[in-house]
């Protein structure tokens, strides 16, 4: 913690600096208030001790601009002109406390000690704002997670989630890390369904130079590059049974051997998975190892569908428009009740994916009105056709729906199949078998 001491006379600066230290902050100093606001337009400072009477200026008016800019730096006043207003005065700018010289020493380390807590509380509720600002939910069951998560990211064992497409689980999984000792190391993931078991392994594990065709370098691999943070296995159900074999050797021994190298290479991460699938059932059916099962799930953590926590729509619908507002340049002045109500009606299978989906379409199609159902009735009409006496061909109808929408979404992905996947809730392969179905795979 810094601080910095405005006072003109040097042995009160030098006395209030030696308290200061013992007290566990670091200090500068400024004998004017010229000096002192150069100093504090160029850095933050976490307590101001000022002397209210300046050479060149008054104490107060440096707390004034601080309040101004929205700085939050706490600070003590210290005059030999005190008085009840000038005291009031201090107090209403925020000042944390307000003492007269001669001041005495055991009453300064005394309020040093009360503020000292005071910031410290306020940077931990920061650092948790921070690293819980993208795991949007109030919910009970949300909270519940957010204090499981609290309780056990100190720890360095694995982590399995689980949860439906579209939840959140790798926002849980990068919420670990932040909340961990491995946090300032990376945090790498992958997508296990997102690619075929040899480019799998590659990845995964690296490559030596001439270790199969077209390895015209070496490669390193996503675990190695992970050394000292997380890996996050994401969709680890979809990963081919052989390399499951791999990853269990790995998590046992902690070493690495690249495709066509010799030597074994020591990797220290956390392991993070994540799957829609119940790898319970995977087991039954052989595709999926029990012992590996065992080594993930040390901790469990299953992430509800949004439709079990309907009450935190509100919050993710306004995290959305204010982040992709900016992101389009359109200025949203508030959300009609129709649109909300339009959102809790839906069963939202793609969970806060397809909610963001929804709320991203309306931002771009808004002309900066508010939010509203609008165009969405209109083309809801055009798509549900009434059932007549004579029938309807349903299965036709669902196909095309189906088509419709694997167009639209690797049109407005460009042909990339895994964010396609995404847009639409589902999996990879699911994608894969989709477009292989209507031919539409090239």
């Amino acid at each position: 913690m810094k601080a910095l001491i405005v006072d003109d006379e040097k042995s009160i600066r030098e006395i209030t600096s030696i308290i200061l230290n013992e007290a566990g902050f670091e200090t500068e100093e400024a004998e004017s208030f010229k000096e002192a606001a150069n100093k504090i337009t160029k850095e933050s400072f976490d307590l101001l001790i000022l002397d209210l009477r300046l050479p060149d200026g008054h104490g107060m008016e440096i707390l004034r601009r601080l309040r101004e800019t929205g700085e939050k730096s706490e600070a003590i006043i210290i005059t030999a002109f005190g008085s009840s207003e000038t005291a009031k005065e201090a107090l209403r700018l925020g000042a944390f406390d307000y003492v007269t010289k001669p001041f005495d020493i055991s009453e300064l380390r005394l309020i040093l000690r009360n503020v000292k807590k005071k910031i410290e509380l306020e940077k931990k509720l920061e650092e948790y704002e921070l690293t819980y600002k993208d795991f949007i939910g109030e919910s009970a069951k949300i909270k519940s997670i957010k204090e499981f998560i609290k309780k056990i990211a100190p720890f360095d064992t694995n982590v399995l989630i689980l949860g439906e497409s579209g939840t959140g689980k790798e926002v849980a999984a990068r919420t670990i890390h932040k909340m961990s000792h491995r946090r300032k190391n990376p945090f790498v993931a992958i997508n296990c369904a997102s690619l075929p078991a040899e480019l799998l392994e590659s990845e995964l594990f690296g490559y030596k130079k001439g270790a199969f065709t077209g390895a015209t370098s070496n490669k390193e691999g996503l675990i190695e590059k992970a050394n000292g943070g997380t890996l996050f296995l994401d969709e680890i159900g979809d990963m081919p049974i052989a390399l499951q074999a791999k990853i269990l050797r790995f998590i046992e021994d902690r070493k690495i051997r690249p495709i066509g190298d010799t030597e074994e290479k020591e990797v220290d991460i956390r392991i993070v998975a994540a799957t829609n699938k119940s790898l319970e059932k995977l087991i039954e059916d052989g595709t999926f190892r029990e012992d590996l099962y065992y080594r993930l799930a040390t901790i469990t953590i299953e992430i509800p569908p949004l439709r079990e926590r309907k009450e935190d729509i509100p919050l993710l619908v306004n995290y959305f428009v204010k982040n992709l507002s900016k992101k389009y340049g359109k200025k949203i002045e508030k959300l009609e009740p129709d649109f909300m109500e339009y959102l809790y009606s839906l069963p939202l299978k793609g969970n806060i994916r397809e909610l963001r989906n929804i709320v991203e379409k309306a931002i771009i199609l808004s002309d900066g009105k508010p939010l509203s159902l609008g165009i969405k009735k209109e083309k809801q009409s055009d798509m549900i056709k009434p059932l007549t006496k004579e029938g309807i061909n349903l299965k036709k109808i669902l196909e095309e729906t189906e088509k419709f929408y694997l167009k639209e979404a690797l049109k407005k992905t460009e042909g990339k199949k895994t964010e396609a996947a995404e847009l639409l809730g589902l999996t990879f392969r699911e994608l894969r078998y989709r477009l292989s179905k209507y031919k539409l795979d090239k």
